[in-house]
């Protein structure tokens, strides 16, 4: 519920920057100022403007038909599965975290007058969370982190060579989303049977044994 409630408000904004800045968002094509004006994140409008709401408002821009796209097939991918995992109250809580986390990197990392905008720090976010949740299952969960490990490296080689991409909004995302989901979520318990006394209702000393394999019932 949460993420496609998340996937549908960026669509809505994608709708509504299409509306003041035209078509050419498709391609990219825009000016600059115009996506600033529409609250795209440059850490300057922050850090002496105080126009704090920007760090919200720039994680919910995107460039182009293809940003959006690539972002929004991510966040459906990773979403669904990290919501099944957590819960949807959880999954809000860590992607807005890590949007704030991310939007924040950017404002004290990046270049102070370059205008920052997209989900992928947020994104970041949930892959740091299915991280964290590998490793709160102990022995059993690092066979998932182990299958996203490379996938997770080839994702940090690419923010950290091709230009426009920001590293600080993935890293700082990645870091918060690791972070938060490793301080509230716990693996559920394992359901151990006991053996009560019928006649005192006392729990038992004793310990659950499962049946022997390739035992063939009888009928009485």
């Amino acid at each position: 519920m949460i993420t496609r409630f998340l996937i549908v408000v960026n669509v809505l904004v994608f709708i509504w920057e299409i509306v003041t800045l035209g078509t050419g968002i498709f391609s990219g094509n825009v000016d600059v100022n115009g996506l600033v004006n529409d609250g795209a994140l440059v850490p300057i409008a922050v850090t002496q403007y105080h126009e704090y709401w920007r760090i919200i408002t720039g994680a919910f821009l995107h460039g182009s038909i293809l940003h959006i796209a690539v972002n929004m097939y991510s966040l459906y991918v990773l979403g669904r599965f990290m919501e099944a995992a957590l819960g949807s109250p959880r999954l809000l809580f860590i992607y807005m975290g890590s949007l704030v986390a991310s939007g924040l990197g950017v404002v004290f990392f990046s270049a102070p007058n370059v205008a920052t905008l997209g989900a992928s720090g947020a994104i970041f976010g949930l892959f740091g969370a299915l991280f964290a949740v590998g490793f709160k299952f102990g022995p059993r969960g690092m066979d998932l982190v182990k299958a996203n490990i490379p996938i997770l490296v080839v994702n940090l080689i690419f923010s950290f060579t091709f230009p426009g991409i920001s590293w600080q909004a993935h890293v700082t995302g990645l870091l918060a989303g690791f972070i938060i989901t490793f301080a509230i979520y716990f693996p559920p318990q394992r359901i151990r049977p006991e053996v009560v006394d019928a006649g005192s209702g006392s729990t038992l000393d004793t310990e659950y044994e499962p049946p022997p394999e390739n035992v063939t019932p009888t009928g009485a």
